[in-house]
């Protein structure tokens, strides 16, 4: 549905700290999107040691950014500012993202949420088997202090 390049204009990362390609599906409660920039040997989140799977949370929090952007944008209103306040819960199920050949799958579904914060229960898949998986706490509409 949507490029990598239309996913950047949407979230608050850009060149290759945008890091879906595709926008896949979504729905007022659901968003699954496809990366493949794990491979990308410039990733941004690339260490000496590779690119390591905790990197998969930020990988589902462009996702649940992109949720809050689509929904703004189907309500005709501005998206509004989030910030990831904590990951709870969460299991990653390999050491490495860049030695997977194909694309990751990134879900992201809302469990609760209201004007001022939203809960996201979250997976990051590769070929079917689930790379990391946990839960999201993103807080609305909080301005960082200049």
């Amino acid at each position: 549905m949507l490029d990598h390049a239309s996913i950047a204009r949407l979230i608050p990362h850009s060149g290759s700290m945008c890091l879906l390609n595709r926008l896949e599906q979504w729905d007022a409660d659901t968003i699954v999107c496809s990366a493949s920039s794990h491979r990308a040997g410039a990733n941004p989140l690339r260490t000496a040691s590779g690119l390591l799977a905790p990197c998969a949370i930020e990988y589902a929090a462009q996702a649940m950014a992109l949720h809050g952007a689509l929904i703004g944008q189907a309500a005709g209103a501005p998206a509004t500012p989030g910030y990831l306040a904590s990951a709870r819960g969460v299991q990653l199920h390999r050491l490495r993202l860049d030695d997977l050949a194909g694309d990751l799958t990134i879900e992201a579904r809302r469990q609760a949420g209201d004007a001022r914060q939203i809960l996201y229960q979250f997976s990051v898949q590769h070929q079917g088997q689930m790379v990391a998986e946990g839960r999201a706490a993103v807080v609305l509409n909080t301005p960082l202090p200049p």
